[in-house]
């Protein structure tokens, strides 16, 4: 288990490096508590790749380096990481649980360095 929650990590953080949101909510949750900078709610998985989509586009990615992993608890496990922009870094963090057979991304943020 925790080689896998290793694996899904690695899989996650090479989605954020690539800016690609649809490469990054294929593995939300269908009802993701999202936070990117000031929008803070529960969204859809599709309104939570809209929302990604805008901050990509005003932010291309240059890094993502995760930077802590918790240990796995009851398959659940965070990460945060640095998120190198042409605008800027952000702390981002995400929460990974099982959720049915998969294991999946409860909660992502994006927030600036200073928050």
């Amino acid at each position: 288990m925790h080689y896998l929650s290793s694996l899904l990590i690695d899989d996650i953080a090479s989605a954020i490096r690539s800016g690609n949101p649809k490469n990054i909510s294929k593995f939300f949750i269908e009802n993701i508590d999202l936070k990117v900078i000031q929008q803070e709610d529960v969204y859809s998985k599709q309104q939570a790749e809209m929302i990604l989509k805008d901050f990509f586009t005003k932010h291309a990615v240059k890094t993502f380096t995760v930077a802590h992993k918790s240990e796995p608890k009851n398959g659940s496990q965070y990460v945060i990481g640095t998120l190198e922009t042409s605008n800027g870094k952000f702390r981002t963090y995400f929460l990974i649980k099982p959720s049915g057979s998969q294991t999946l991304i409860q909660q992502f943020r994006i927030e600036t360095e200073n928050e």
